[in-house]
């Protein structure tokens, strides 16, 4: 192409379709994009940098009398981060995508794995045990909320089935979701660590038979129903100042039913 003609296509105007008005006068609460991946790093309680890759979820609100937001400044704001995006800048991530689409709410969310080296209960052998954690952090009026949530897997022993039964109870491997409103900086691994002392006995990634035995003896000590589970982990946020609201759900994959058994507590403290 010829300079000339590359000075003359610059000079073309091309018209903002997204920002024409929209006659419809409806407002929209979220719009933005889902599932786009990111390459982020998230330090650990231990000091360690997990590098791992996210799914963000990015969405403003957008008034009744625009047509339209602009989609690719979604993915201008995680490139400007390059694969600097941590727990620390998340909310400054949030902030700066409200500010750039000329929005008044502003809604991040992004998922990931997140590995936690646990030593076996006896033999103290070590393996990952891997876990799904979500942040999700909404910024209006310049002011920010922070989410986080684990989904922590544990094994949970019906108390009906040890007590009447001659010997044995059955048992199941459940999923605690917990999600917490922060105040305050919490570790993961302080959440997680919360969920697996309630239930009848935590989950490793490797065992050898000593801890085999174990395990199984300490969830037999430790029957819990999934409303047991549900509440105990409520009554320890309860204390917690650093968590202003939260929601606890315990699905238990029963071992003989075609069905699971659930539980949910939400509460929001009153300080």
């Amino acid at each position: 192409m010829s300079q000339n003609a590359t000075q003359k296509n610059s000079n073309v105007v091309i018209e903002d379709v997204q920002s024409t008005e929209d006659k419809r006068k409806i407002a929209i609460n979220k719009v933005g994009i889902k599932d786009i991946k990111h390459p982020i790093r998230i330090k650990d309680k231990s000091g360690y940098e997990q590098h791992t890759v996210a799914n963000f979820n990015m969405y403003v609100d957008l008034p009744h009398n625009f047509k339209g937001t602009h989609m690719s400044r979604f993915v201008e704001i995680l490139n400007l981060y390059e694969n600097e995006i941590t727990v620390q800048n998340f909310k400054d991530i949030v902030i700066q995508m409200t500010k750039r689409l000329d929005a008044e709410t502003g809604h991040l969310e992004m998922s990931f794995p997140f590995f936690i080296n646990k030593k076996a209960p006896v033999t103290k052998v070590e393996s990952l045990l891997d876990y799904e954690v979500k942040f999700k952090a909404e910024c209006k009026n310049n002011e920010i909320s922070m989410w986080v949530t684990v989904f922590v897997p544990v094994t949970s022993l019906c108390p009906c089935s040890k007590k009447i039964s001659k010997y044995g109870a059955h048992n199941q491997r459940s999923c605690v979701t917990l999600s917490a409103n922060l105040l305050e900086f919490v570790w993961i691994e302080e959440l997680i660590e919360l969920v697996e002392k309630e239930a009848s006995c935590e989950l490793y990634g490797l065992l050898k038979r000593p801890d085999e035995k174990y395990v199984t003896e300490k969830a037999y000590e430790n029957p819990k129903f999934v409303e047991d589970m549900v509440r105990d982990i409520a009554a320890q946020l309860n204390q917690d100042n650093r968590i202003k609201a939260y929601k606890v759900e315990s699905e238990n994959f029963e071992s003989i039913h075609n069905h699971s058994a659930y539980a949910m507590i939400e509460n929001e403290k009153m300080f």
